[in-house]
């Protein structure tokens, strides 16, 4: 039995099951504030990508015509996919996450409201999911203007960067908890951001790397998920793209369970 001094504070307690209204509310918060900058954000998050397919479609693709059965451009088109879904989620989860947490102290206003840190965190990480699940689907429609034959797999796309932009994001937000400083983010993008999206698969194929790193590509999410793409643009493999998706969902979750534990400490304590 637990005994309380006379006087002593008594810590609030918080929610602890998980709701749906709140994460309802920080929806429609998220959808005010997107509504003013919903034009510089989509034209940021789509033409970027763009830029890397035609880039290196055109540019390499003049000296590499083909990488086994995929023309180069189609090849450098479904992985790009993957390369927009980890920066439209690992960024907004990383910044937006220190930015509203330390210097606007937006989360602490929505805390101070019937919600807990754990549907913060996942209203959050949905919103950006969903956002770059769209968005990453531009290099694959730039692409079929300049000849991708489209296929019926294509509308597994969203999926597949969905929860890969669901752990990217997560991540990001973890991230955002642990960091010192906002500077301190030139090492997670440089030692952890680039690797990731060097050995994913994106230009080149990872069968062309060093052993070392193609079993170091088998535990980068983002490897999963340009093999996901790829699969689904150009033919289904059931049993090894159940084995991907399971891989992203894996992420998801271990993410989800740091970042809620990250800001959880840092907001509560």
């Amino acid at each position: 039995m637990i005994v309380r001094a006379e006087g002593a504070p008594r810590r609030p307690e918080r929610l602890r099951r998980f709701e749906l209204a709140p994460v309802r509310g920080i929806w429609r918060h998220e959808l005010a504030l997107y509504k003013r900058y919903w034009k510089s954000q989509s034209f940021a998050s789509m033409v970027e990508p763009t830029f890397f397919l035609l880039a290196f479609g055109y540019g390499f693709g003049s000296m590499v015509a083909a990488i086994g059965d995929y023309r180069y451009l189609d090849f450098v088109a479904t992985g790009v996919v993957g390369t927009a879904a980890l920066f439209t989620s690992v960024f907004p989860g990383m910044f937006n996450g220190y930015i509203r947490r330390v210097f606007q102290h937006t989360y602490d206003a929505i805390l101070a409201t019937p919600v807990d840190v754990h549907e913060l965190v996942t209203a959050e990480a949905l919103w950006i999911a969903a956002k770059s699940a769209v968005y990453s689907c531009t290099p694959l429609i730039v692409a079929l203007f300049f000849g991708l034959d489209p296929s019926p797999g294509m509308l597994l796309v969203p999926i597949v960067t969905f929860f890969t932009a669901l752990g990217f994001g997560l991540f990001g937000m973890w991230t955002s908890s642990v960091v010192p400083s906002i500077n301190s983010f030139d090492y997670v993008i440089t030692g952890v951001v680039t690797p990731l999206f060097l050995i994913a698969g994106t230009f080149f194929p990872v069968g062309t790397l060093p052993g070392w790193a193609r079993h170091a590509a088998q535990l980068n999410p983002l490897f999963h998920c340009v093999e996901l793409v790829r699969h689904a643009v150009f033919g289904l493999r059931p049993l090894a793209d159940l084995g991907h998706l399971g891989a992203l969902v894996l992420f998801a979750a271990l993410m989800w369970l740091i970042a809620v534990r990250g800001m959880r400490r840092r907001l509560i304590g």
